[in-house]
């Protein structure tokens, strides 16, 4: 434990160390650029050398300076030494110096305003225009040259050829070359417009396909043989784009059908082991999704109150959440196969009125404790956000999710199959009475398997609030889903509930975009419905208790 805090504590040095440090070398060129503007404004050194020099800092504070510049707020002001001047902003509490950013505390009476020549303000103007292109951020440089590009203007694309050369990152400088090439289908030559085809066609850009069509409707079929050229090398770019567009469609609906098919078998998996090994039809079984998700948003709330919601420590409100969140929901279900359902075993209309009466109570618990509304859970940074893999987007949480699902999987597999408290599980759901008589105790059993069942949805529960808001009925919107998988995939069978769960999220998400959400969902559903008329014991059909009993 000591060595673990004693590691904690030299990373958290490193971390503070490494900030200051980038903080140290981003506020280094601010203050040349604070130099370059105030030189730019009191006139000392060249328009001309000023401006080059300036165009090479991407920095806000010249976008605020300029504009200042616009409305007469910048004003000059003898110095200290012969014949130099101090260039000032006006704000509302006084005069800033604008080579140090600090408070000027000289005369105001000698300050006078200062204006910029009318060709200044436009070769300043287009300075701002392009301010981006040297953004440190270069992700915010590589959008803006896109930005840029897009525009098809030429003067904006001779300053993107100028800045080519001086990208060293890969990414960005792609991002330039592309900007480039969907500007020249506009101002570029025809060797030219023709190398741009080729790039934007090896390279799939789906963003230039509406600029390649426009391009192309100013050519006619009988075309000089450079024009002919153009048409073909245009018409291999559009089918090269939409066959890169298909592939992109279809394994985003890939990737989308397993984070939906892992949240339904998250939600699931808890169910398939209290209806499917236990037979015990639990209509609770959303209200502990809820009693999981009202975990998160209490111990968020405890973290952002002891943390703050801007520090190192609330990030990791989540990571904390989730081991609670299935202990409370083990807890409240293994109070509820004390109290309820132990006397409800082999009686299945019972226990389902039953769960459903109890059902109504929660939600009307949580509703007295939390408000009738809706509450927000906030993801936490390392959760939020996406990235871009070969034009497919994948967002940080719907990986969680799917990796989450695998981890659920895996850990119930090893528990059933590889512990002694799994073999009892399996034999005391098979036959109570001979478990009993064989010295396992039955009871016990019943309690840690349903407890079990009802800690997963209680993690269902705690991703269900990262990625919708958390609400007394949220679990009863899973339900149906939940049992549509445990019961197409086999009752009883957990192998069984994770392939359907799969299954039925990624045909969802397949027919969603063709058929429309509604419809979409309607069509799934007849398709269960049918199948279940082929196959009434689903995928994988096995024996249930009753029919030992």
């Amino acid at each position: 434990m000591i060595a673990l805090r004693t590691l904690l504590l030299t990373f958290l040095v490193v971390l503070v160390s490494g900030s200051r440090s980038f903080a140290q070398a981003t506020e280094a060129p601010t203050d040349d650029v604070r130099s370059v503007l105030t030189d730019l404004i009191t006139g000392n050194g060249t328009e001309e050398d000023n401006l080059a020099r300036l165009s090479e800092f991407g920095d806000p504070v010249i976008k605020d300076i300029v504009e200042a510049w616009r409305v007469g707020k910048v004003f000059v002001s003898p110095g200290t030494e012969p014949d130099t001047q101090v260039a000032l902003l006006k704000t509302d509490d006084g005069f800033v110096n604008i080579a140090n950013g600090q408070a000027w505390q000289g005369d105001p009476s000698v300050a006078s305003v200062n204006r910029a020549s009318r060709g200044l303000r436009k070769q300043l103007s287009r300075l701002v225009d392009v301010l981006d292109l040297a953004s440190p951020d270069l992700s915010k440089r590589a959008d803006s040259a896109m930005k840029l590009g897009s525009g098809q203007s030429p003067d904006f694309l001779a300053e993107l050829q100028t800045r080519l050369p001086k990208q060293t990152d890969r990414k960005t400088r792609r991002a330039f070359e592309e900007a480039i090439a969907i500007s020249q289908l506009a101002n570029g030559s025809t060797a030219e417009k023709i190398a741009s085809l080729e790039l934007l066609g090896e390279r799939h850009l789906i963003a230039a396909r509406d600029f390649i069509k426009r391009m192309r409707e100013g050519y006619t079929t009988d075309e000089t043989p450079d024009g002919q050229l153009i048409l073909v090398k245009a018409d291999a770019a559009l089918a090269s784009i939409a066959s890169f567009e298909k592939k992109v469609e279809f394994y985003g609906t890939l990737f989308r059908g397993l984070s939906l098919g892992s949240v339904l078998l998250i939600v699931a998996y808890g169910l398939a082991i209290t209806f499917g090994l236990m037979g015990v039809i639990n209509m609770a079984h959303g209200e502990f999704i809820a009693i999981g998700a009202y975990t998160v948003y209490v111990v968020q709330n405890f973290f952002a109150a002891h943390f703050g919601e801007a520090s190192s420590g609330y990030e990791s409100y989540f990571l904390v959440s989730l081991p609670l969140a299935f202990l409370v929901a083990a807890f409240f279900g293994a109070v509820l196969e004390r109290t309820v359902i132990r006397f409800l075993y082999k009686r299945p209309l019972e226990s389902l009125l039953a769960t459903w009466g109890i059902s109504m109570i929660i939600q009307q618990a949580l509703r007295l404790k939390f408000g009738a509304a809706n509450v927000s859970v906030a993801s936490p940074q390392w959760l939020s956000g996406s990235f871009d893999a070969n034009g497919v987007t994948m967002t940080y949480n719907r990986i969680f999710v799917i990796i989450f699902a695998l981890v659920v999987v895996l850990f119930t597999w090893l528990l059933l199959r590889r512990t002694r408290i799994g073999l009892h599980m399996r034999a005391t759901m098979q036959n109570r009475a001979m478990a009993s008589g064989l010295g396992i105790p039955a009871n016990r059993i019943n309690v840690f398997t349903f407890a079990f069942g009802s800690g997963l949805a209680g993690l269902a529960g705690a991703f269900l609030s990262q990625i919708g808001n958390v609400g007394p009925s949220m679990g009863q919107a899973y339900i149906v889903d939940s049992f549509m998988v445990v019961v197409i995939g086999g009752v009883g069978n957990l192998f069984g509930a994770a392939v359907s769960s799969l299954g039925i999220g990624m045909i969802d998400q397949s027919l969603q975009p063709i058929l429309g959400p509604v419809m979409g969902k309607i069509t799934v559903l007849i398709g269960i419905i049918l199948f279940l008329q082929w196959r009434p014991g689903g995928l994988f059909p096995s024996r249930s208790r009753s029919l030992d009993d």
